[in-house]
């Protein structure tokens, strides 16, 4: 049987299946095979929920439908670059290793890519709320799930328009947002409005209380449910037969299935059965605030400033930047130091030095064109992969493990596979 381009593959629960990676994809693929009936063992290096899952803003960020390349970020990101405070971030010292990359991300920016791109990214964005609420209910643990609403914000009154524009693009796309000033933007943020001429408020968008708490409550729920979680690094990676051999440094397992989702490490894991894709560590950095009297009432986006404020659990979350630095680099104070400038610039209560701040650096998986690889392998069908979600990580995490587990089942959602093959590039 054929769909999407995809050969399927009959249901078989007695199946033994190994997840690599533990953070929130790998942890919702690891549940979501367990409800298929599969043995499930989850392997990673770190404790689960650690890396880009640990560190990112807790927001849904589904009204992000376009690529990350696009002629006006290309036309912009020249000045990102240069300004010390930008969000665009690329070391001297890795520039050389980037380039092969940055030449497939410009071209990426073409309009036929950037189309399909869009039409790729809204339909897994679409899907990604409605996947994370039947994830969470089936375990119990619906209260992590918060329609918290969103606000992208402007300070510049001469931007009116383009927060008007960009409501009507929106709108084209189904997406709700309401225009706030004056009264109603005080109403919504008091602590903020006063810093603010204008936002664009999305009523129906969600977040988690806390991405760490949730990936504890993910493993907890699949350990509890009989998975085994190994915390080895894997050495080694090989199809035989009609499994796949997972070599970790203590322990060599034989598996029916295997699927990878290490984020940004999958692209070793990849060359040892013979694919070769684009992947890139786009390093992300944030700063958790300890500010319990500093009050917000949604996570803040900043359409000038291009960083993410969100009210956690654990804090006031501060995240932003673009860093194209690999996975070697130690991270740059100054990073941290232009998240820390445009918060307090934001919220001036933050430019308290006695505040507790903490300081996370961590890598997201990113190809060129902005899209997953969510497929099998081309040759091997008992190889799966699901990951390079880059900034929608958490945002499509429930229904990447709902696609990649179909496709080993052969319970195939209704959506076009075909833009997140791993044979794409």
């Amino acid at each position: 049987m054929k769909q999407g381009g995809f050969s399927t593959i009959a249901d078989d629960s007695s199946k033994a299946v190994a997840v690599v990676g533990a953070g929130v994809v790998g942890l919702c693929a690891a549940l979501e095979a367990q409800r298929k009936g599969y043995q499930v063992t989850l392997i990673d290096r770190d404790e689960a929920g650690l890396g880009a899952s640990f560190g990112n803003a807790g927001y849904l960020a589904t009204e992000l439908i376009d690529p990350l390349s696009t002629p006006k970020t290309l036309f912009s990101s020249f000045a990102m670059w240069l300004n010390p405070y930008g969000p665009l971030s690329l070391p001297l010292g890795y520039l050389h290793r980037i380039l092969p990359w940055l030449f497939r991300f410009i071209c990426a920016a073409a309009p036929k890519t950037t189309k399909k791109g869009r039409l790729a990214l809204k339909q897994l964005n679409v899907a990604s709320v409605p996947a994370w609420r039947r994830c969470l209910e089936d375990i119990g643990a619906q209260e992590q799930l918060v329609q918290s609403g969103y606000l992208l914000v402007w300070e510049s009154a001469g931007k009116l328009e383009e927060a008007k524009k960009h409501a009507a693009y929106m709108q084209d796309n189904g997406i709700k947002t309401e225009l706030v000033q004056g009264e109603r933007l005080a109403y919504l943020e008091p602590e903020l409005a006063e810093n603010l001429s204008h936002a664009l408020y999305f009523p129906e968008a969600c977040r988690v209380k806390e991405p760490y708490e949730l990936c504890k409550i993910l493993l907890s729920a699949f350990q509890a449910r009989g998975g085994t979680f190994l915390q080895q690094s894997v050495t080694f990676l090989q199809s035989e037969g009609k499994g796949v051999l997972v070599q970790t440094e203590k322990s060599s397992l034989k598996f029916d299935n295997t699927i990878i989702c290490a984020g940004a490490w999958s692209k070793q894991l990849l060359r040892e059965v013979g694919l070769d894709v684009p992947l890139e560590a786009e390093r992300g950095y944030h700063l958790s605030i300890d500010a319990e009297h500093i009050k917000l009432n949604h996570p803040i986006g900043s359409a000038e400033r291009r960083f993410v404020m969100t009210p956690l659990d654990s804090g006031l979350r501060v995240v932003g930047i673009t860093e194209l630095g690999g996975l070697k680099l130690k991270p740059f104070k100054q990073r941290f130091d232009s998240l820390q400038h445009h918060s307090g610039q934001l919220l001036s209560q933050l430019n308290n030095p006695t505040l507790e701040v903490s300081k996370w650096m961590g890598h997201r998986p990113t190809l060129p064109d902005s899209l997953p690889v969510i497929d099998r392998h081309p040759k091997h069908s008992q190889l799966l992969f699901a990951f390079g979600n880059q900034h929608l990580g958490l945002t499509q995490a429930a229904i990447s493990a709902e696609l990649v587990v179909g496709l080993m089942s052969g319970d195939l959602p209704t959506i076009n596979y075909e833009p997140f093959r791993v044979d794409r590039f």
